[in-house]
């Protein structure tokens, strides 16, 4: 697996929101909830595409999967993520599916060998049964984001009330999902107030 998408590539394939250090993160931005009705920026059909040509590169080998898999834990995760920002308990069925994605596909630690002999950990992915080794690896990524406070005290929505983007924040000033889009136009806002307030 390899680094993500950086944010320009993300914006570049049409969606406002991305690359964020865990798939999880960016799968629950690809819903924007602030609005009525909700956004799925997985509609058309050719965006479910670009997402996941984008992010497969830091998954393990899968199949696309099924949109509506896809949408499933999605909606889980997203669930869990703002229940926990707004201090309340998450729907019994998002903790359900998160677990059920996670344990889909069985893993096993390999230590492997390279040319050089140097060893490395490695994970195999047991999909002989079924399950998506892709929505598995998000899955893992939720649960420990989830279960860690560190990770936790991190996350953020982002302080536009008009966006419902979500994010972990590296460091205490970011407040804005993205600097060219909302952080731009809390700053054009700013700058807006102060010169007709002055006049």
């Amino acid at each position: 697996m390899t680094g993500g998408p950086n944010l320009e590539d993300v914006q570049a394939a049409g969606f406002p929101m991305g690359g964020e250090p865990l798939v999880a993160l960016d799968l629950a931005d690809t819903v924007m909830t602030a609005v009525d009705p909700a956004v799925d920026l997985f509609e058309p059909a050719e965006q479910y595409e670009k997402w996941w040509r984008l992010q497969l590169p830091r998954l393990p080998e899968a199949d696309l999967p099924a949109p509506a898999a896809a949408r499933r834990l999605r909606a889980a995760i997203r669930d869990l993520l703002v229940a926990h920002l707004a201090d309340r308990a998450p729907q019994a069925v998002s903790v359900e599916d998160l677990n059920a994605f996670a344990s889909a596909v069985p893993r096993s630690s390999r230590l492997t060998r390279d040319t050089g002999g140097t060893l490395t950990a490695t994970t195999r992915w047991h999909t002989e049964h079924g399950g998506n080794a892709a929505l598995a690896a998000i899955a893992d990524e939720a649960i420990a984001l989830l279960s860690s406070p560190a990770q936790l005290e991190k996350l953020r929505r982002c302080a536009n009330p008009a966006c419902s983007m979500l994010f972990v924040a590296e460091t205490k000033r970011r407040q804005w999902c993205t600097g060219n889009i909302c952080g731009n136009r809390a700053r054009v806002a700013r700058h807006y107030r102060r010169t007709h307030a002055a006049s």
